[in-house]
């Protein structure tokens, strides 16, 4: 059955707190027990979260989180045009990522207030609750990294207001427009105990949203449960993406032992034979053998993910698919998962390749995309419409 990830403390009831606690004159109210807030695991998925001790989840956090989120301010500006925040590249409609239509970022190439351009395409926030082997292309953000502040997905929250490519702001001033904007002091009351904005809460409001993303309601995920039939050429493409001898994906992707549809591990694919980019695994561990390596992505939803790699080399789905029957390159630093590598690739005939096709669009979840849960409010604590606060990045919810 789909996963349920509805609030458990409606809207009004949100805003008759916030009216009592604006009123306590200029004092901390009394301690708040935020709402414990229990992710329902779906059928078949691991049972492991990475949800930090210190951020729980709660209804009125990842409430917060939902604003903080969405809203443009979290630049620390108020200018139409330097308004950014989170949603503005990564779209609901497109699995949160920016997607190769994009209104603003021309083919899906994103570009931070100062014009900087990000190192790599975007990334998808989708059931990043399992995610616990390092966030971004080449995993930086990871449990085990040296330097704390650069450990969690709250720590990409922070990183995202700083960073020249993304909005290229000052955390102070973030903190300071968030605090003087009506109703936000009240809501962190009432989901961290203090009405004083802090990036950390900032950053945990966020995160404790993102981990509510949950795509478990797919073609695939119902003919697990036993719900619908797949139709033939979608089993012929199972069978293909599960098997050496046929497309050979699930070593990286997974199957259905897997349904997260990644390993969230890192692999050189045989995309190129040189090896240059500062931004690799390489760059990260240090081991020969991850030059030229990268996260494996997940393909839930990956029809509207383009463009493809980390350097958005592929405009389409298709190109995908010819690029590992026909295309892959030798190298000394190749996976050896590339079976197939010294034969350029697992050579899938024309009706092969439609067949993978319409299995990995089995995986599409409609129901994840137009959750309103995950949709931008249609107003924000101090009654401003969404189209108010996302600035030039508005998108029609």
């Amino acid at each position: 059955m789909p996963i349920n990830v509805h609030r458990k403390l409606s809207a009004g009831l949100v805003f008759v707190a916030v009216l009592m606690l604006s009123g306590c004159g200029g004092k901390e109210p009394h301690p708040y027990k935020p709402t414990p807030y229990t992710l329902e695991i779906p059928q078949y998925f691991p049972t492991q979260l990475n949800i930090p001790d210190d951020n729980p989840m709660t209804v009125e956090g990842i409430n917060l989180g939902r604003y903080l989120f969405y809203d443009g301010r979290l630049s620390g500006r108020t200018d139409y045009d330097s308004l950014m925040s989170c949603g503005s590249c990564h779209l609901q409609a497109n699995s949160f990522e920016p997607g190769i239509h994009h209104p603003v970022f021309s083919g899906g190439r994103t570009f931070g207030l100062s014009g900087a351009y990000t190192p790599h395409y975007a990334l998808p926030l989708i059931n990043l609750v399992w995610n616990a082997n390092g966030y971004l292309w080449n995993g930086m953000i990871r449990q085990d990294n040296p330097d704390e502040s650069r450990r969690t997905l709250e720590d990409l929250v922070w990183m995202g207001v700083v960073a020249p490519h993304e909005m290229s702001g000052d955390t102070n001033r973030t903190k300071a427009l968030i605090q003087q904007t009506p109703g936000y002091p009240a809501l962190f009351g009432l989901a961290f105990g203090s009405q004083t904005v802090t990036m950390k809460n900032i950053s945990r409001a966020i995160a404790q949203f993102v981990r509510t993303m949950v795509s478990a309601n797919s073609r695939f995920d119902r003919y697990m449960r036993g719900e619908l039939q797949l139709s033939a050429q979608e089993l012929n493409g199972f069978v293909l993406f599960t098997t050496e001898e046929g497309a050979d994906c699930f070593h990286c992707h997974g199957s259905s032992g897997n349904p997260l549809f990644t390993t969230n591990l890192f692999y050189n694919n045989g995309k190129d034979t040189e090896f240059n980019d500062p931004r690799d695994r390489y760059a990260i561990t240090g081991e020969e053998t991850d030059r030229g390596a990268y996260k494996a992505t997940t393909l839930r939803n990956i029809n509207l993910m383009g463009p493809y790699m980390h350097d958005g080399r592929f405009a389409t789905l298709d190109e995908v698919i010819d690029f590992y029957s026909h295309h892959v390159k030798v190298s000394e630093y190749v996976n050896p998962l590339m079976h197939h590598v010294n034969e350029g690739g697992v050579q899938l005939t024309p009706s092969e390749k439609s067949d993978l096709k319409a299995f990995i669009l089995s995986l599409q979840d409609e129901e994840f995309l137009t959750n309103p849960d995950f949709a931008p409010p249609l107003l924000f604590p101090d009654g401003k419409t969404y189209q108010e606060v996302a600035g030039r990045f508005y998108q029609q919810p």
